[in-house]
């Protein structure tokens, strides 16, 4: 039986993340809103929210996986559950525990950079917030974009079976979305990527890596690839690079 993966359909977001784990394992899956019966866009999301009451543990929102009767909610949840199905989590519990811990950490960087340009709510467009983004921005660039690359340059460095995984020989789901966090950032801040990046030459030999995995390859060039825009969670305003 396929995954079901909902999310919408115009945007890379945190179901990217769930994406690539899927892809890359080459698993059976169907993105509802893109991929499901007629392609029915959003008009397939209700089922998992909450308001709806179709499920007795409704995720709080997207993404949310299915898998027969079962429905997952949270993006590193999502992963950790299919970390251990699809050969891309460590078997042993501290591997995995400390999987998770990193991808909580990539988690805790995208919020960040979400909370750049809706630094207030994002019930209110960008126009509305515009100083408070400006503001935001400038201290992500300065000190959070860096901090989050160096650490993640030092696990990778510190990683006594291997300098280009962060967690023991083999590629898991947290790097799987390294690299998605790196091409997020390589979207909306190219320059302040670009100055952290150069002091984090395993981050970038992780990503090329990743990039070069054939499932992966295939996938970012292939329709089922979102381009990046500004209705998601990466977004490039360039007043907003410095």
């Amino acid at each position: 039986m396929a995954y079901e993966l909902y999310y919408w359909p115009a945007i890379q977001g945190r179901g990217e993340f769930v994406r690539l784990a899927l892809e890359d394992a080459g698993a059976d899956y169907i993105d509802v809103a893109r991929m499901g019966a007629g392609a029915a866009g959003e008009a397939a999301l209700p089922f998992p929210l909450p308001q709806h009451g179709a499920v007795a543990r409704p995720p709080f929102a997207l993404p949310a996986l299915k898998d027969g009767p079962l429905v997952i909610g949270q993006t590193a949840a999502i992963l950790m559950y299919l970390g251990d199905r699809l050969d891309l989590a460590p078997a042993d519990q501290a591997g995995r525990m400390w999987t998770l811990q990193l991808q909580l950490t990539i988690a805790d960087a995208v919020a960040e950079a979400h909370d750049t340009h809706h630094p207030l709510s994002a019930a209110l467009y960008y126009e509305d917030q515009r100083p408070e983004a400006a503001r935001r921005a400038e201290h992500f660039r300065k000190h959070r974009i860096p901090r989050f690359l160096e650490w993640f340059e030092a696990v990778l460095a510190a990683n006594p079976d291997s300098d280009a995984c962060l967690v023991g020989r083999n590629v898991t789901y947290a790097d799987l979305s390294l690299f998605q966090l790196v091409e997020g950032l390589r979207y909306a801040f190219p320059r302040a990527a670009a100055r952290s990046l150069a002091k984090c030459p395993h981050v970038v030999a992780l990503h090329d890596a990743v990039a070069e995995r054939p499932r992966i390859r295939e996938y970012l060039r292939s329709e089922r690839r979102i381009p990046f825009n500004e209705d998601g969670i990466f977004r490039h305003y360039p007043e907003l690079d410095g």
